[in-house]
């Protein structure tokens, strides 16, 4: 037994509540080296001693590259326990607790892993309407100016910090009022804005000022309108928070360079450094060394309660849903904790999610964001689908990787998308292969997570460069096969309650024909996916329920049984969802 590769921590990810009486609990273990896992819990106040243990058994739920991963949810009695684990890997067996590794169970309490108490504030409560969402990110310049229509005008308009608001194409929120009818025919429930508020740059991720929309795109009327508008057909609407930095035009930075050190706001800004050097590169802390971007200092508490404010004022205003908070990572978790607190006191049911490109376990364990974007998982299907430099086992062994990171409630919650406003269009990683893209988004659709779909990306645009993945929608290819496509693979995710909030497990993975196979499933619902990512056709055959069909729900086709196993054949470059 590699006892130096078992791990487990008495908190998220690895032991967390999931309502008042129900616990999930997770242990790693070397791939391949344990053959038996039990989870042994008692009463941390038993009257008696030592404690009278009861025991359940742990599935191994998952296998990346290095790891397993067993884990066991169930209801408990008490809500104060300690609690060990027995082991064996066929030829030696152990109990760990403590982090150490004993023959016997101890006579002292204190020496297992304990959960002092199972406190209903500490449990992590999704969104309710999260699970079912699908997102659709606009960046509001390029999208449109009416109605399934792009006219391109360039604007430039004098604002009231002092500077000016540019439009690079002229796409605005009366643009994305007219074509609320194509987003809900397409099936999308959620909007997701890049930032809408007065700023000087055409992408407005340089924000001069927060309470006030940016002339290129509306005013707050408009916003109010898209919102209300959008809520009568069931979508919400969630807006982008530049939180981490401001814009040269923010009053703050606009004082600080004008009265230097006597400025009343030189606290508001990390690291100045007087006399204020605007130039490049500049002499104080900033985003990216970009001086249009100086860094906000999160930690003083007058800057705290600004930015709070921010954040409460648009859920009251507007009646938005939540926020996508940019550059999340390079801010100080008191203020995501404190944000947090003040926007769920104002609307419980609202969203946020956290821009971290990388692993965002400190961000996630429930008292920060509900999601991040997701962007090691469209680094994956980069891989696997479009550019084929990895086969069907790593890609399911990292795919495992990404699912054990966060509690299950959370990687439910993922945002998981293929592109977005920051890195080139799928389809140009495809190199316009319209197959591969089709099964990297039907595999974006059916595997745990909220599906994030990029303006565009289902008329097919592409990118490599910024000017050309931030491009003007192209509104004469929304009736093409693609975006039927689209509309399809989003109904069976809306549909399908399995593909929402359903376990994962792989049931098929055949490394020669390159195919891959995993189940959804929760009380209602078992949904087979199946994934052939060779070039060629292949047949696939499996166990299944004897005499029961099984209906492809992509295809409109039955399969019915031989005996006990079913036999599909799959086109090169395909996929199949079976009910």
């Amino acid at each position: 037994m590699l006892k130096e590769a078992i791990h487990h921590q008495p908190f998220p990810p690895y032991l967390y509540g999931l309502d008042e009486r129900k616990i999930a609990v997770r242990l790693r273990a070397k791939k391949g080296d344990l053959q038996e896992c039990l989870f042994f819990y008692g009463d941390r106040y038993a009257p008696v001693n030592p404690v009278p243990m009861h025991q359940r058994p742990m599935t191994k739920v998952a296998s990346d590259l290095l790891f397993d991963y067993f884990e066991v949810e169930l209801s408990v009695e008490y809500t104060r326990l300690c609690y060990c684990f027995w082991l064996s890997d066929g030829v030696e067996s152990c109990y760990y607790y403590g982090n150490n590794f004993y023959s016997t169970l101890p006579e002292d309490r204190n020496q297992y892993f304990i959960l002092p108490f199972l406190r209903r504030e500490e449990i992590y409560r999704p969104p309710a309407w999260a699970e079912e969402a699908v997102i659709y990110q606009i960046f509001p310049d390029s999208f449109a100016t009416g109605r399934q229509e792009f006219i391109p005008d360039p604007k430039v308009f004098p604002n009231h910090t002092g500077g000016v608001s540019q439009a690079q194409y002229g796409g605005d929120l009366p643009g994305i009022i007219a074509n609320l009818p194509y987003l809900a025919d397409l099936g999308i429930n959620c909007l997701y804005l890049t930032p809408i508020f007065t700023a000087t740059s055409y992408h407005k991720y340089d924000p001069a000022d927060y309470f006030t929309i940016d002339p290129c795109f509306g005013d707050a009327e408009t916003l109010k309108e898209l919102v209300r508008k959008a809520h009568e057909r069931g979508i919400k609407v969630i807006l982008d928070g530049v939180f981490n930095h401001c814009g040269p035009y923010f009053f703050a930075f606009q004082d600080v360079l004008t009265r230097g050190e006597k400025s009343p706001y030189r606290n508001w800004f990390y690291r100045l450094n007087f006399p204020v050097a605007y130039g490049d590169p500049p002499n104080y802390e900033a985003f990216a060394y970009v001086k249009t971007m100086p860094k906000l200092n999160t930690g003083d508490p007058a800057v705290r309660q600004y930015l709070i404010d921010v954040g409460t004022y648009w859920i009251k205003e507007a009646d938005i849903d939540g926020w996508r908070l940019d550059v999340a990572n390079e801010v100080d978790h008191y203020f995501w904790q404190s944000f947090r607190r003040a926007v769920k006191a104002v609307k419980p049911e609202a969203f946020l999610i956290g821009e971290i490109w990388g692993d965002a376990e400190p961000w996630l364990r429930g008292d920060e964001f509900d999601s991040t974007m997701n962007y090691r998982f469209a680094g994956l299907c980069r891989e696997f689908f479009a550019e084929k430099t990895i086969g069907v086992s790593e890609f399911d062994a990292r795919f495992h990787q990404l699912l054990m990171r966060y509690m299950r409630p959370i990687t439910n919650l993922q945002m998981n998308l293929l592109d977005s406003h920051d890195v080139p269009r799928f389809l140009s990683w495809c190199r316009g292969d319209l197959r591969r893209y089709q099964l990297a988004v039907l595999f974006q659709m059916t595997a745990p997570g909220i599906p994030s779909i990029f303006y565009g990306d289902e008329a097919g645009l592409t990118g490599f460069t910024e000017k050309d993945y931030r491009q003007p929608m192209r509104w004469d290819r929304v009736d093409s096969p693609l975006t039927d496509y689209y509309r399809r693979v989003i109904g069976l995710r809306r549909r399908l309650s399995a593909l929402q909030n359903g376990t994962y497990r792989r049931f098929l993975l055949d490394e020669a024909k390159n195919v891959y196979g995993f189940i959804r499933e929760n009380s209602t619902e078992k949904v087979y996916v199946l994934l052939n990512n060779s070039g060629e056709t292949q047949t696939v055959r499996f166990p299944a329920a004897t005499g029961k069909k099984m209906t492809d729900l992509l295809h409109d086709r039955e399969y019915l049984p031989d005996g006990s196993v079913v036999q599909i054949k799959l086109p090169p470059v395909s996929g199949a969802v079976l009910l």
